[in-house]
């Protein structure tokens, strides 16, 4: 069974698209325990949602518990980086927030932001009892720059807007 933990069930509609009707699919909220017991799940899959928490420790710990031993947490969070590009003047290895306005199906929305630096994300993962398997830095999806001109690109055409971790519960 797979926990996705999103913030439109849309995410969930597409993953049942993906992954048929046979897949058991649960939204979750991390603003409390979470309802379903220990070791309950394999792979745990928190997709752009951690970078919106001021505290990580309480939503990895429940995390944690609901997988299974060997089981896979995968992150999808902001790259620490890309706010060192929209502010040069911010402190990378500060915890520190930051607000954005965006526009969702012709609704603004301002979303505030929790900045950490790759050093605190990797020790809030170790501290929560999962071991580090996998950090990737994913080129965009062929086509992705000519829907999206405004990604930040840097000089050498490399794209740094997410990192993706693939934890594993020990």
């Amino acid at each position: 069974m797979i926990l996705e933990l999103v913030g439109e069930v849309t995410m969930l509609e597409l993953a049942r698209k993906r992954l048929g009707d046979d897949t058991a699919l649960r939204a979750a909220d991390l603003s409390g325990p979470l309802p379903f017991r220990d070791g309950a799940f394999d792979d745990v899959i928190a997709c752009l949602v951690l970078h919106y928490l001021e505290d990580w420790t309480a939503p990895l710990a429940e995390l944690r518990r609901v997988l299974t031993h060997g089981g896979r947490l995968v992150v999808a969070v902001n790259h620490p980086f890309v706010r060192k590009l929209a502010d040069p003047e911010a402190d990378y290895f500060a915890t520190h927030t930051w607000s954005e306005e965006h526009t969702f199906g012709g609704r603004s929305a301002v979303l505030r932001l929790w900045h950490r630096s790759l050093h605190a994300m990797a020790g809030a993962f170790t501290a929560a009892g999962f071991r580090i398997a996998v950090v990737s830095e994913p080129p965009p999806a062929p086509g992705a720059r000519e829907v999206f001109p405004e990604i930040a690109e840097l000089p050498s055409g490399a794209f740094l807007c997410f990192l993706f971790f693939v934890l594993e519960a020990v």
